[in-house]
């Protein structure tokens, strides 16, 4: 009944995304909170920890005894946030990670950090990123919604993979990635939108769409490291209050808060083992499937998922 009950929640999209669809299976589920689980020695990265989501992973993961690794591209704002947080802790006291997830030369250099630093990363979550209204490109010329949630990422965890063994990436997704497939590469589409068609929450989904395949595409070609991506829901950080304010109107008396959009960012990094199979998708502490209309389905193709790695590995080259 529970699972009929979440399922029917999410298939009317509304009230699965918003507060009503946490608060239902939250109780249904007496959630363990995520302080009662024991991170003790595990390194833990967080990419885009200064605000929103991210901000609120970190909060949520402090008193578990992790040691946070906190990559983001502003010192200033991640000290505050590192201060704010530190008497949370149980673990060492959280390092910051100079990185613009959107700039390859940028991580590398973080990347390089990283593993001067550690032997072992045990969780990495890929969270930074924004939906930008106009068309820009990063250093490398990549379109940057693209360069910073998908390029940047894909080429954190190839640096990282040797440290990553035995252990987890969590990628953040958006339900706006339902919206869309796979660009379809064989007519000569790809990743970045053209400036004449540009939109950025199209650009946006389609992100999150490559994002989520790329995490089942990692899962079978490394499966000695767990992959999993997520969507929180509808939840009030301030890149939705920025960047589409008018959805932010309508929908504000049903949005969740950033707490309860990051957790479960959260669970997926402390609970163990992973209860579903390498590569799965989830929001709220189920797994969900990848597909809600037909569109995507036939677009998500053996020959298209091929492209798409090509695609997005060449670009780290």
């Amino acid at each position: 009944m529970n699972n009929f009950l979440s399922n029917a929640l999410d298939a009317t999209v509304v009230p699965g995304f918003s507060k009503i669809g946490f608060a239902i299976r939250q109780r249904l589920g007496s959630w363990q909170p995520i302080s009662g689980f024991d991170l003790s020695g595990k390194t833990v990265v967080i990419t885009g920890p200064t605000s929103g989501l991210g901000e609120q992973v970190a909060r949520q993961l402090a008193p578990t005894g992790a040691n946070l690794v906190m990559v983001a591209r502003n010192e200033e704002k991640c000290s505050r946030v590192i201060s704010d947080i530190t008497p949370l802790c149980t673990g060492n006291t959280p390092v910051f990670v100079r990185a613009e997830m959107g700039d390859l030369e940028s991580v590398r250099s973080a990347c390089e950090e990283m593993q001067q630093q550690f032997d072992r990363i045990d969780v990495l979550i890929h969270n930074a990123g924004a939906l930008l209204n106009t068309r820009q490109l990063s250093r490398q010329g990549i379109e940057q919604t693209v360069a910073s949630h998908v390029v940047g990422p894909f080429l954190m965890t190839s640096l990282l993979l040797p440290l990553l063994i035995g252990g987890r990436v969590v990628t953040v997704s958006s339900g706006g990635m339902y919206t869309c497939g796979l660009p379809a590469f064989g007519n000569g589409e790809t990743l970045e939108m053209p400036a004449n068609k540009y939109g950025g929450s199209k650009q946006y989904a389609i992100a999150k769409r490559a994002q989520v395949t790329l995490t089942e595409m990692w899962a079978k070609r490394e499966p000695q490291t767990e992959f999993v991506s997520m969507h929180p829901g509808w939840a009030d950080t301030p890149g939705v209050q920025e960047s589409i304010p008018g959805f932010r109107k309508v929908t504000a008396p049903i949005l969740r808060t950033a707490s309860e959009g990051a957790d479960t960012i959260a669970w997926l990094a402390v609970v163990n083992p992973l209860p579903g199979i390498n590569g799965s998708f989830w929001s709220d502490r189920e797994v969900r499937s990848v597909h809600k209309t037909q569109q995507s389905r036939k677009l998500d193709t053996d020959s298209n998922r091929q492209a798409l790695w090509n695609y997005v590995e060449n670009l780290t080259r």
